[in-house]
């Protein structure tokens, strides 16, 4: 096993002599056994970098080096590293277990006997034994995606890249399997690079996210990092479901004022604001507080307009609300996550009260973070007992 590093690496196209940058700059170092996900909406260069890594993609600057050495100018065959694919790539009129010992046949000198008494082992391990003599047409989905990612496993490399590769099952399925996933990459502990566009996968299977964005790295931190103290506005907006509530303010002396209300900050939070003029306020829709009446300077009327019951928890929608209670339609909504226990009603008056230790705040021009809410990770964490 070894650690991998992206050391400035970057990657570029010529269009008609037009240069177009898919990954500009990322630099990540992941540690020998880490299990790190790579995250970003659509086009936003996590699939280019991944393939940069197992060799697909030339890099057009920067190094990749696997164990303290430079893979760039390296053939994926010698790589060491192992990738699962979205679209699994089996072949289809081979058996699984040709599937699987295809890689050992072309890179290595075993044996056909030890061959087959990897592919044997791997096959238990990933619970397809009884499937080794069927051919891929045969098996379902899930069925395929452990065939897939046996294959990569019973090459025992260096590192694991994954590229979505649960994204073409059921969502019961789905979720299964990223326990599955992670279990075995513990089991292993080899290097995992994995790819995703779902924060869910991102949030409960990385040791460490990072989030990129028009092929610039964003953040690399653990996922409760990303989710409570993000570097920026738009990790704070990507990261989470249902997404941060922002709001545009201006300062006026010690309080922040927006469109539709006014927040007074105390003297600590002004100094994490410094000489800011335009700040954007961000807010989690579980930190915001429902109260039937109330009089605080963090405390304002609403409307609800829209009620998502989820089951455990329900995602409510609401309007700031004019002095004599009446919703101003064209005031856009925000949303306020409650346990599903609480009933809250369509059209009916409620309080959201937004605590200042909740808050995020943003420099709206550049979108860095001024300051993130407060949290006390050791109060955060589950003892062991």
């Amino acid at each position: 096993m070894a650690n991998l590093t992206l050391d400035s690496v970057t990657k570029w196209f010529d269009d008609d002599g037009d240069r177009i940058v898919a990954v500009d700059d990322v630099n990540v170092d992941i540690e020998d056994g880490e299990f790190l996900v790579l995250v970003g909406p659509s086009g936003c260069g996590k699939s280019t970098t991944l393939r940069m890594i197992a060799g697909l993609e030339t890099v057009s600057q920067g190094d990749v080096r696997l164990g303290g050495r430079v893979i760039n100018d390296q053939p994926p065959t010698t790589r060491d590293i192992a990738m699962v694919f979205q679209s699994y790539a089996l072949y289809p009129h081979m058996t699984v277990r040709e599937n699987m010992s295809f890689g050992l046949e072309e890179s290595t000198d075993l044996s056909n006997d030890e061959i087959s008494r990897h592919v044997e082992k791997t096959s238990e391990m990933m619970g397809i034994a009884d499937l080794l003599d069927r051919k891929p047409g045969e098996l379902s989905g899930g069925q395929q995606q452990r065939v897939a990612l046996g294959r990569a496993i019973v090459r025992d490399p260096e590192v694991f890249l994954m590229d979505e590769p649960l994204s073409n099952l059921d969502a019961k399925l789905r979720s299964q399997m990223r326990t599955e996933l992670q279990r075995l990459q513990e089991d292993l502990g080899v290097t995992t690079v994995y790819v995703t566009h779902d924060q869910t996968e991102a949030m409960t299977m990385g040791d460490r996210i990072a989030i990129l964005n028009d092929g610039k790295l964003q953040q690399v931190a653990t996922p409760i990092e990303a989710y409570h103290r993000p570097a920026n506005r738009f990790v704070a907006g990507f990261i989470g479901d249902p997404s941060m509530n922002f709001f545009e303010m201006r300062r006026d002396g010690d309080t922040l004022v927006g469109e539709n209300f006014e927040y007074p900050l105390s003297g600590e939070t002004l100094d994490e604001v410094g000489d800011t003029e335009r700040v954007t306020l961000g807010v989690r829709p579980e930190d915001i507080e429902l109260v039937s009446s109330g009089e605080g300077s963090h405390e304002f009327r609403t409307i609800v307009d829209v009620v998502e019951p989820m089951g455990n928890e329900n995602n409510v929608y609401l309007r700031f609300s004019t002095a004599d209670d009446r919703p101003v339609d064209e005031r856009p909504t925000f949303v306020v996550t409650v346990g599903g226990m609480q009933q809250v009603e369509e059209g009916s008056k409620v309080v959201a009260r937004i605590p200042e230790t909740a808050i995020h705040l943003f420099d709206t021009e550049t979108g860095d973070a001024l300051r993130n809410r407060t949290l006390d990770l050791a109060e955060a964490s589950i003892p062991n007992r």
